[in-house]
């Protein structure tokens, strides 16, 4: 797991997160102050990976963790542009199940780049 600092990873999407909730608790995510998570570092370093990484069943699943983490964000934030925002209330437990799905793999992944390193 080349180049990738996993508690760095972490503490950003924390952040994210806690931006985005803050965003819901104001009704406003079309307007959401946040970086644009289409621009998510983290997505850079997943893609330049070493093959090693990206041949863990772990890392794969992290790859797609992240898509639907992002895939969803996408969603609610365009159906509060399209006046919707009842229906993008509805999808927020899903963003929450996704986040804590990829701070788990984040640590599962931070845990065997520990292990190969010492």
């Amino acid at each position: 797991m080349q180049g990738i600092d996993f508690d760095e990873a972490i503490r950003l999407h924390n952040g994210w997160r806690r931006q985005f909730m803050n965003a819901f608790a104001r009704g406003s995510y079309a307007d959401m102050p946040l970086s644009d998570h289409q621009g998510c570092m983290f997505g850079y370093a997943i893609a330049a990976a070493d093959d090693a990484s990206r041949a863990l069943p772990q890392f794969q699943a992290l790859i797609r963790a992240h898509s639907s983490f992002h895939a969803l964000a996408s969603e609610i934030q365009e159906l509060s542009r399209n006046g919707m925002a009842e229906d993008a209330d509805l999808i927020l437990p899903e963003l929450s199940d996704a986040s804590h799905r990829l701070a788990n793999l984040f640590d599962e992944l931070r845990t065997i780049q520990r292990e190969r390193r010492g």
